[in-house]
């Protein structure tokens, strides 16, 4: 039987492009993880990508994960099927132009090939306080230098 996890993650950055954090929480019973980085130049999408590969490459065994984000670019990207239509296009949008951060997405791919990932989307700022923790997570990373 799968071990049921829940993750939330965030991403942050100072200026976009600029020094960039992210934040998870996973919660599996009663015990709560929480991890940080960041990155000296990149963007906010990679930041909120990279919180979801970290949390979810953090997991030793195939779990069962609900990921919570507040990023409209990850969650949408997986449930209304973009990222689908993207690896059958070659890696193109509909507008025929490359997708941006491939890397990051190849590696989500592999990700949720390992585990059972539902998506969910969470409102940003709000009264969620596992969002709101994990949203002060990727700001401390942003300060810190590496």
């Amino acid at each position: 039987m799968e071990k049921k996890v829940t993750i939330y993650t965030d991403g942050a950055c100072s200026g976009n492009p600029g020094p960039g954090g992210w934040g998870a929480m996973l919660m599996y019973g009663k015990t709560v993880r929480e991890i940080s980085g960041g990155a000296p130049a990149t963007t906010n999408n990679r930041m909120e990508l990279s919180a979801a590969i970290e949390a979810l490459a953090a997991l030793k065994e195939p779990c069962t994960v609900d990921l919570y984000s507040d990023s409209s670019y990850l969650v949408n990207a997986i449930n209304e099927g973009w990222l689908k239509r993207w690896t059958a296009n070659r890696w193109k949008t509909a507008a025929k132009k490359s997708v941006e951060n491939i890397d990051l997405w190849k590696r989500i791919l592999e990700l949720t090939d390992r585990h059972r990932v539902r998506f969910h989307k969470v409102k940003g700022h709000s009264d969620n306080p596992y969002n709101n923790r994990c949203d002060e997570l990727a700001r401390l990373a942003v300060r810190k230098k590496p």
